[in-house]
């Protein structure tokens, strides 16, 4: 195995990249990065403990779930969950975020990094309520950067085409929990883990 450790050898593999994807960092938001965040249904938290552990979570509602507070400010919207908060746990140790946000049928996505902030409650709670219920929490952002990346990625994976989906390939959720020894029936945790049953706690 031949490993890279220096800048150098990086980029004698890889390249330098052209002008145009040095330059389209920003540090706050341009309205095209507002109107994708308005129609963006889905997006992904990373973040890292003091010892350096990484956390990713996926964090979803209807589209214009993130809530722009203003162009340097965003807030993300927490729902009933597994309380395992580990994303939290660790923004409470290390406070910084790296977010990136998809739009069905889009190869490209938009990138937000900076400073993380753990919010119990504040006035703009009350507009990302959904179904009549306000997050519990919101992880709010004090952006530094935010960037579009291009679409390769999704291209490659030919994610956004239903024809190649192969959902049932897989094992149920919870198939997968007993795999794990969880100490319940596969029954119980068929039922644990149903749709219907996940949708009765969304909010």
């Amino acid at each position: 195995m031949r490993t890279v450790s220096t800048v150098e050898e990086l980029r004698a593999i890889v390249g330098e990249p052209h002008k145009l994807v040095k330059e389209k960092v920003s540090p706050t938001l341009a309205p095209i990065h507002r109107d994708w965040l308005a129609r963006s249904p889905l997006g992904f938290v990373a973040t890292t403990d003091a010892d350096g552990n990484i956390d990713v979570s996926p964090k979803g509602d209807p589209p214009g779930f993130v809530h722009v507070i203003d162009d340097s400010t965003i807030a993300i919207p927490e729902r009933p969950g597994n309380k395992r908060v580990d994303g939290y746990l660790n923004v409470l140790q290390r406070p910084r975020a790296g977010t990136l946000f998809v739009v069905p049928g889009r190869g490209d996505t938009l990138r937000i990094n900076g400073a993380a902030t753990v919010v119990a409650d504040a006035d703009y709670f009350d507009a990302m309520m959904v179904a009549g219920k306000r997050p519990i929490l919101a992880l709010q952002i004090a952006i530094e950067e935010v960037f579009f990346h291009c679409a390769k990625a999704f291209l490659r994976s030919d994610t956004w085409k239903p024809d190649t989906w192969r959902p049932d390939a897989l094992p149920s959720v919870a198939q997968m929990v007993k795999a794990m020894d969880a100490g319940l029936s596969l029954a119980e945790l068929e039922e644990r883990f149903s749709e219907e049953s996940m949708r009765t706690e969304l909010y």
